[in-house]
């Protein structure tokens, strides 16, 4: 169980550092571009996706590699062992749509837990931070709105 945990953790500590350094740089990055204000946004959308893309193959690698070993649990059902499979599962996870076609069985359980907890973490944290883009680079009078009284 010592080696479920601390394989659980470096993936999860990878995980948020990568969303973290992406979000910093992204907030570094979008004043300093000389482009229209309301595409910053679309860039940091972009920007976020790619992160979150990056995290969902790092779970993914993670199944595959755990997948190997017999201690440490296994993938079933429509899974076929490869790689590509265990991204779909990631994927699948991460966003928390579980479809269901492939199932955790043993110590994997725990990281497919983990991981759909650390993706809407993640999720939240990008929504905040688009949020916060957008009242930056967003103003009413771009937009012919009218504050109300």
């Amino acid at each position: 169980m010592i080696v479920i945990t601390l394989i659980n953790s470096i993936i999860i500590i990878t995980v948020v550092v990568i969303h973290y350094e992406c979000l910093l740089r992204l907030n570094r990055l979008m004043p300093r571009m000389n482009i229209w204000h309301r595409f910053r946004v679309v860039i940091g959308v972009l920007g976020a996706l790619v992160a979150h893309a990056i995290e969902v193959w790092v779970f993914a690698l993670g199944y595959y590699l755990m997948n190997q070993s017999e201690d440490l649990g296994s993938l079933t059902g429509n899974f076929d062992g490869s790689f590509m499979d265990s991204v779909y599962f990631s994927f699948t996870t991460y966003t928390t749509i579980g479809f269901g076609d492939i199932a955790p069985l043993g110590p994997l359980k725990y990281l497919t837990g983990l991981e759909a907890l650390t993706g809407l973490v993640m999720i939240t944290w990008t929504a905040s931070f688009l949020f916060l883009e957008m009242q930056k680079y967003w103003n009413d009078k771009e937009h012919g709105l009218r504050k109300k009284n």
